[in-house]
């Protein structure tokens, strides 16, 4: 199964970034970054309107969306793991992982999820979500693999 993360916003070089480039290099299933930008002036309802179709026409048909935000569940990394492991004996070919803008994801994306998850109820800045995301998917990885990195 492959991996992606469907995200607003272009990545800058800095820590987050690195970070996030750590953790996708371990990665041994096919693991991609796919980045979205509305470069217009819109007002913030239109904005996150406007995110919300250029994060869906980035979903490849047939995969499994997971949206990224504060009101989601909040699993654990071994059912994180167990989910991820159920779609991929399930056949599904893709799972995007989807973050959105500084206005939240719009109702069409959240419809579209097939899981909504969250990482807390804080708020965090986008580029380190990332860096959280990627450490996430590789420790699921592991953890489906038997591999020790995952004590718990």
């Amino acid at each position: 199964m492959r991996i992606e993360i469907v995200a607003v916003g272009r990545t800058r070089p800095g820590p987050e970034r690195d970070l996030f480039e750590t953790y996708a290099g371990r990665m041994r299933w096919p693991f991609g970054l796919r980045e979205v930008e509305e470069k217009r002036r819109l007002a913030p309802a239109d904005l996150k309107r406007r995110e919300g179709e250029l994060l869906l026409a980035a979903i490849p048909e047939g995969a499994v969306a997971v949206a990224l935000d504060e009101t989601g569940r909040n699993l654990s990394s071994a059912e994180l793991a167990s989910r991820l492991g159920a779609w991929r004996d399930a056949g599904r070919p893709t799972a995007v992982f989807v973050i959105g803008g500084a206005d939240g994801l719009s109702d069409a994306v959240r419809a579209r999820a097939e899981l909504i998850l969250s990482f807390g109820r804080q708020t965090w800045p986008h580029m380190l979500v990332r860096a959280m995301l990627a450490e996430q998917i590789y420790r699921a990885q592991q953890i489906l693999a038997g591999h020790p990195y995952h004590r718990a």
